[in-house]
């Protein structure tokens, strides 16, 4: 019996996490569309506002939004004038992408737009409530892609769970 109950109450983790991203992504989209940008895009610009110059690849890794090469994200961006790709220094044949003036703009515009979403999530957790969600779904992610591209994004927390 004590199996059986087990298997229910993971099957219902796993749907409330599903249930939580839905809900987010929802949410977050809705306040996104005004500016133009989807979430998938908001995050690609978060990536790159750490000021580093990367390659596709190691923003494709950074992502948790996007499965497979981020290629056609970033084209959009570039496109509008978001992100700017320019030849790596060391390596001719690398592209470097990096976050340009009007997409920190943007960024700052979607940070606008996106905080209600994380005031009702505060609202709904303290902050050590918080931090224990957080832990717990790495240590639930662990050694998944979207558990590394969290980690390569907040390094500091890592170290609490590993």
């Amino acid at each position: 019996m004590e199996t059986a109950e087990r298997a229910r109450t993971l099957n219902e983790i796993r749907l409330l996490v599903l249930a939580a991203q839905r809900e987010g992504s929802r949410r977050l989209g809705h306040a996104l569309k005004q500016s133009g940008i989807t979430p998938a895009q908001s995050e690609v610009l978060e990536v790159l506002s750490g000021g580093e110059h990367l390659t596709l690849a190691e923003v494709g890794r950074r992502l948790v939004c996007e499965a497979g090469s981020p290629s056609r994200l970033v084209e959009s961006l570039v496109k509008a004038g978001l992100v700017a790709r320019t030849p790596s220094p060391t390596d001719r044949r690398t592209v470097l992408l990096a976050i340009t003036p009007e997409g920190r703009a943007k960024l700052a515009e979607l940070s606008q737009s996106a905080g209600p979403l994380l005031d009702l999530m505060g609202s709904q957790l303290d902050q050590h409530e918080a931090r224990a969600l957080a832990d717990l779904l790495r240590r639930l992610l662990k050694g998944t892609p979207g558990a590394a591209a969290v980690a390569a994004r907040f390094p500091a927390a890592r170290s609490r769970v590993d």
